[in-house]
């Protein structure tokens, strides 16, 4: 089936400054891959029997990448809403942890929280097995992990908040590509820029696998 999807600004590579920037842009998708980036009108015609999901006044741009995801999934704890101690990360709740049941039902939510920022991709190491297996199982990009001179320590599970979006992207969307990519609320003149603070959106290998509520 092809499904395509609509936004206000489709910016396929942030990354590379000579990119074009698509108003009214729409990504065309097939399986899990990206079959054509365009003009919406153009795509649209070209695929009348194409499902359509049209984001409205927004911005689609290739999935983010966490850095952080070492310190997020392996010592940090992502709290079950039925403890009602908040959702936010316990910084080192799970340093020292020998529970690999607690640590992989931990990272599962961890992830979960970052499709909700846009997240497509995480950077390890994962040395936890019960932390690999939910990386594995959640359909996104495991990446590498930096040197140790090189460790980008704590950060937030939201890349925005602290880096640019031309930093945070992972990848571009581009046909033949895989169809990883977020959709966010615009700001700005012309929606040129996704807000920081979550996603409208988020679709790995072609499937929408988070939709704000």
């Amino acid at each position: 089936m092809l499904t395509l999807h609509r936004a206000a600004l489709v910016l396929p590579d942030p990354a590379d400054p000579t990119a074009p920037s698509l108003p009214d842009g729409a990504v065309l998708v097939r399986g899990d891959r990206v079959e054509a980036v365009g003009p919406y009108r153009e795509l649209a015609a070209a695929h009348p029997g194409a499902r359509l999901r049209d984001w409205g006044a927004a911005v689609l741009t290739p999935g983010l990448r966490n850095p952080y995801g070492h310190r997020l999934l392996e010592h940090a704890y992502h709290p079950d809403p039925r403890e009602e101690i908040g959702v936010e990360p316990v910084a080192d709740g799970l340093t020292g942890s020998v529970d690999e049941g607690r640590c992989g039902a931990s990272a599962r939510r961890g992830l979960q929280r970052m499709l909700g920022f846009g997240v497509t991709a995480v950077a390890g190491p994962f040395e936890r097995a019960a932390v690999r297996t939910a990386v594995a199982r959640s359909g996104l990009v495991a990446l590498p992990g930096a040197p140790d001179a090189t460790d980008p320590g704590d950060g937030p599970l939201d890349p925005l908040a602290v880096l640019p979006l031309a930093a945070a992207v992972h990848g571009r969307v581009a046909a033949g590509g895989r169809a990883d990519f977020a959709v966010f609320p615009a700001v700005g003149e012309g929606f040129a820029q996704p807000s920081p603070g979550g996603c409208l959106a988020a679709v790995l290998g072609g499937r929408l696998v988070y939709r704000r509520r």
